[in-house]
């Protein structure tokens, strides 16, 4: 399919080894930032090694798409900081979402590649949602693919994804459209330049 200036083809995917470790209790702050204590029981390094969090004082934080996939997987048990509160999916995107009125998008596009096995980081800016990471590829090599999340029937103005593009091919990066349809399902679409014969 080609459209202004630009030509769009499907991408596929890949699948991956699930976490060993059953659950990470993690805490849930009054600011609504997610983190996992740094502890004997709590050793972060497996979710550190698969693209997960980041370490700061101890501590692993993730990002609020991070956490409502490593909860909606069962793989961290969610508590309130201070009250210790069990917290549930729900009550976890319901803070989130006051947070970043585009979280759902965000986290069904990531769970999405997650479950195709690739490793996925936040964008950098540029208008950029995620960089991914070919299979076994993360912590060796820069991220090849960078993603860009949009929903179907939510118009996208040209001009901001032609500028998208020639950022992303300034890094020599593949921009990659992430189309979440009203279904809920995520289609791929690469994205180049289309470059026409002079007649």
């Amino acid at each position: 399919m080609k459209t202004a200036g630009l030509t769009v083809t499907k991408n596929k995917q890949a699948m991956a080894q699930p976490i060993k470790k059953l659950r990470f209790k993690a805490c849930l702050t009054k600011q609504g930032k997610v983190f996992i204590p740094q502890e004997k029981e709590n050793d972060v390094e497996e979710l550190r090694n698969r693209g997960y969090g980041k370490l700061k004082n101890q501590k692993l934080f993730l990002k609020p798409y991070e956490a409502l996939f490593l909860l909606n997987k069962n793989i961290i048990e969610l508590v309130d900081e201070k009250s210790e509160e069990e917290i549930d999916f729900q009550k976890l995107l319901h803070t989130c979402e006051k947070l970043d009125s585009n979280i759902w998008v965000k986290f069904l596009i990531y769970r999405d590649l997650r479950s195709r096995g690739y490793v996925v980081r936040e964008g950098f800016g540029l208008g950029i949602d995620f960089r991914v990471y070919e299979k076994g590829r993360y912590g060796k090599e820069t991220a090849k693919y960078l993603i860009l999340g949009v929903q179907e029937g939510k118009p996208i103005i040209i001009e901001e994804l032609t500028q998208i593009l020639k950022n992303v091919q300034s890094l020599k990066k593949k921009l990659i459209l992430a189309v979440l349809s009203r279904r809920g399902e995520v289609v791929y679409y690469s994205l180049s330049k289309l470059i026409l014969p002079k007649i």
